[in-house]
């Protein structure tokens, strides 16, 4: 039976189908729903905390204890939250942050929907790290693409991000989860705090002999956590091509891409998992005579396939507001 939801909803529901044991939480416009949602569950640990600090802090000492955590925010408490997200990577702690991307801080224009978090999402903490970043682009996405963020967390042990905007936040739509069949991956709490990382975020051996400032054993753990994060994406390879025969390919994601894959002429390719930057998007790229990226940013996805690829062309809506003209006329002033 088909039930009419929120995005922010699809979200909560998502997390609790994955086996959500905790949430901490600052209301921040448009992400606070998933909040209020989850406040009303019963069998959940749920704390609203003084600030998206003390939030993401709270979900490392809960994902320690064993429990799947989840915290939800925009950019701004996004921001706040890095070095407790670059904690989750160095101790290697399995979390999932919600970042609900809004134009930027304060209220007014800020409060409409961007994708101007993407760097921050990729590049945002301290140190050499090795994000991984889903954008689903409707509520029935946001519901699936949250059991898979959870997933992947617990696989590659480390934070997963997982990023919408106000349109998906915000936006109603009818879908039958039950008819969705996703089975959530186990915690296995032997994975840690053990090996050569720690949970403290400082190296030891495997015998738990401190190697704070051995630098063999920070390449020898770096390298280990890079080579799980690449292996364990590959079962995450979740995107949409649509060949149309053309030879310009147009590359968007998240609620962008339900406005411009409606322009003729054009060949499109819309990445769900976002980050490590799909090596189905390099191949296919590759194929074509031009490859645009069209964003509601000034360019920030642009600029991280151009490194993988080379050249690409960037169209950059900003302001808050999308509509197929306003696509159509930056495609025709960006030529």
């Amino acid at each position: 039976m088909k039930k009419l939801l929120m995005g922010n909803e699809a979200v909560a529901l998502g997390a609790l189908k994955a086996g959500l044991g905790f949430y901490a939480g600052y209301p921040i416009t448009p992400a606070s729903e998933v909040m209020h949602y989850l406040s009303k569950e019963k069998n959940l640990a749920f704390v609203n905390a003084e600030d998206e600090i003390a939030s993401v802090n709270m979900c490392i000492g809960a994902s320690l204890a064993g429990k799947k955590v989840l915290t939800a925010t925009s950019g701004p408490g996004f921001s706040l939250m890095q070095e407790g997200i670059g904690y989750g990577y160095s101790a290697e702690l399995p979390m999932v942050i919600f970042n609900s991307q809004r134009v930027g801080p304060s209220t007014g224009m800020p409060t409409l929907p961007s994708q101007g978090d993407v760097l921050q999402s990729c590049h945002g903490s301290h140190g050499d790290t090795y994000p991984i970043v889903f954008y689903p682009n409707s509520v029935e996405e946001m519901y699936v693409y949250t059991i898979e963020a959870f997933n992947c967390a617990e696989e590659a042990r480390q934070p997963v991000i997982l990023l919408g905007d106000a349109f998906l936040s915000h936006m109603y739509e009818d879908i039958d989860i039950k008819d969705i069949e996703i089975k959530g991956v186990d915690r296995d709490m032997k994975s840690i705090g053990t090996g050569i990382g720690h949970v403290s975020g400082l190296l030891t051996d495997e015998k738990g002999n401190p190697k704070t400032k051995d630098p063999d054993y920070y390449k020898k753990w770096l390298k280990q956590v890079k080579d799980k994060r690449d292996e364990v994406v590959k079962k995450y390879n979740y995107y949409e091509h649509v060949d149309n025969g053309n030879d310009k390919l147009i590359v968007c994601f998240g609620v962008v891409s339900r406005v411009v894959m409606e322009l003729e002429g054009y060949d499109f390719f819309r990445p769900i998992r976002l980050y490590p930057v799909l090596d189905e998007l390099k191949k296919v790229a590759k194929k074509y005579e031009e490859v645009i990226v069209i964003e509601m940013n000034d360019g920030q996805f642009a600029g991280l396939l151009e490194r993988e690829i080379g050249k690409v062309k960037k169209v950059g809506i900003v302001g808050g507001y999308i509509s197929l003209k306003e696509v159509q006329d930056a495609l025709h002033n960006s030529i």
